[in-house]
């Protein structure tokens, strides 16, 4: 049975607003300003559909929106490379709406930098 096409809508617009909603993308985050961070991870997720990462900066928690897992390892952050306790800067932009969050453009480990957009 082929299901009309007002049907169909009906069941996957809502859906497909629901999704968006959950997507971090570049425009909740305002980039005319740059922060620089370098603290203690305190907890790091390497999971689809993006990577996430608490991390520790003076007196406050600073939850990193990081690339997908796909791009982060082929750019060079293997899973693994970067564990709770570690030192770690990021480069990136806060949200606009969303307290102490933030988007990585970039991540240092050690010497080595990657751009992870």
């Amino acid at each position: 049975m082929i299901l009309p096409a007002k049907l169909l809508l009906l069941i996957f617009l809502p859906l497909a607003a629901a999704f968006s909603v959950l997507h971090h993308g570049w425009a909740n985050y305002d980039q005319t300003k740059t922060l620089d961070y370098t603290g203690l991870v305190e907890e790091i997720t390497y999971e689809n559909p993006h990577g996430m990462l608490k991390l520790q900066y003076e007196d406050k928690t600073w939850t990193v929106v990081l690339a997908p897992p796909s791009r982060m390892s082929s750019r060079g952050l293997s899973k693994g490379m970067l564990q709770a306790g570690d030192s770690v800067r990021v480069v990136g932009y806060p949200h606009k709406e969303v307290k102490n969050e933030m988007r990585a453009e970039r991540v240092y480990v050690g010497d080595k930098k990657i751009e992870l957009r």
